[in-house]
């Protein structure tokens, strides 16, 4: 297990918010009655509690399910679940198990199907930027090549929630940092572990990508994913800064530890193709967020709330079975939210609606993450070391997802 150790805040601050959900005052006062029915207060572990919801909608009845973790608790945490490598995939509850998580949900949009897109095999890989315990796992595709609703004015595919090192949470954006040195030039990295390059890019490939097939990574373009594949790639091997191996198309199969593939398109690749056997190669990756302080923990989605107000532009029309993440009390509180999906007569929730029921539990800060059959939310029973799916997922059952959120209660 991921060691998740973080600075001591001043505690109780979550007990008073959920005090005030349970009775109707405070921050949940706008929704607690009539509006929202809250049942089942249960304590999954000391700072984090885990809640039941019937919420009277636009469209119907939305039974939710929500989860809360005290970050001012210096033995809770919150971090990315994962299956291993970018295309790799599993259930929430097998990832939550796996790591020692005592509760979760599933995170960011992904590349799920590539039918009616590009003749190529889909990643599984997420849209957005991602960090694990302080490690940088991969970065955002273009604006174009992104999987879910239509994004709000003023936001981006490199937007995420995040928990810095101080264990506070934040909405962020982190773009990719880095750069390619050789003997005949140096250029800027432009994406990392990535399924989509933006045009005339160059991309790092790590061991954390996994063993999918790199060819989707070259296809559509920044502002249009139905633009097709390009024939000017190359592909570029480093192993200990030497260059090991070249190739006019991007390959597949598992990356070992030491070595990164590069995979430039059109400009990109004319960079690289000066690249021999033998040659000198200096790359350097990372991410940076816009306010430059360093995060533990980052997940992509779209904000949806900032500064305690939903954004404008929110879809107020299309209910759907939706995942969201927040953070109230100056980023000490973590909200986790997934609706049920289990009969046809639960139409969900409009984004709109889904960023008002965030407001007003506290959130000064949220995003929507995956929803339809993704939506699933776990947590530990109290008289057990595993997880329970809390959430009836619409396809029946879990998907296989390839990120999730979640939250670790240490001694």
């Amino acid at each position: 297990m991921l060691s998740r150790r973080s600075r001591a805040r001043a505690a109780g601050t979550l007990l008073v918010a959920w005090s005030a959900l349970i009775s109707g005052a405070g921050a949940g006062s706008a929704i607690a009655a009539p509006s929202i029915h809250f049942v089942d207060d249960v304590q999954v572990a000391p700072g984090v509690y885990y809640r039941e919801f019937v919420l009277h909608s636009s469209h119907g009845r939305a039974y939710g399910h929500l989860l809360v973790a005290d970050l001012s608790n210096p033995h809770v945490t919150v971090d990315l679940l994962h299956a291993g490598a970018v295309t790799e995939r599993a259930t929430v509850s097998r990832m939550a198990d796996d790591e020692g998580a005592v509760g979760g949900i599933n995170a960011d949009f992904f590349d799920i199907s590539e039918v009616g897109r590009h003749p190529v095999e889909a990643t599984g890989a997420t849209v957005g930027p991602a960090i694990a315990d302080s490690e940088a796992i991969k970065g955002a595709v273009p604006r174009g090549q992104r999987f879910g609703p239509s994004l709000p004015p003023g936001t981006s595919t490199q937007d995420v929630i995040a928990v810095g090192t101080d264990n506070v949470a934040r909405l962020e954006r982190l773009t990719v940092s880095g750069s390619v040195s050789t003997p005949y030039g140096r250029y800027p990295l432009r994406g990392l572990n990535q399924y989509a390059l933006p045009v005339n890019g160059i991309g790092a490939f790590t061991s954390r990508w996994g063993s999918a097939s790199r060819a989707r990574a070259v296809c559509g373009t920044d502002y249009r994913w139905r633009d097709g594949c390009t024939d000017d790639t190359f592909e570029v091997t480093v192993r200990d800064g030497k260059v090991t191996g070249t190739d006019d198309e991007p390959g597949y199969g598992p990356i070992s530890p030491g070595t990164v593939v590069l995979i430039g398109r059109e400009q990109g690749a004319q960079q690289l193709r000066r690249l021999q056997p033998g040659d000198r190669v200096n790359v350097t990756s990372g991410l940076v967020s816009s306010d430059h302080v360093p995060l533990r923990f980052a997940a992509g989605g779209f904000p949806i709330v900032r500064n305690g107000q939903p954004l404008p532009g929110l879809d107020d029309r299309v209910p759907a079975i939706r995942t969201s993440a927040g953070y109230g009390d100056d980023g000490h509180t973590f909200y986790m939210l997934a609706l049920d999906g289990s009969r046809a007569d639960r139409p969900g929730l409009t984004i709109s609606e889904l960023a008002d029921v965030m407001t007003n539990l506290g959130a000064d800060g949220a995003i929507d993450l995956d929803g339809g059959g993704s939506s699933t939310l776990v947590t530990r029973g109290p008289d057990s070391d595993g997880v329970t799916v809390r959430n009836h997922p619409s396809g029946g059952a879990e998907r296989m997802v390839p990120e999730g959120i979640g939250v670790f209660a240490g001694e």
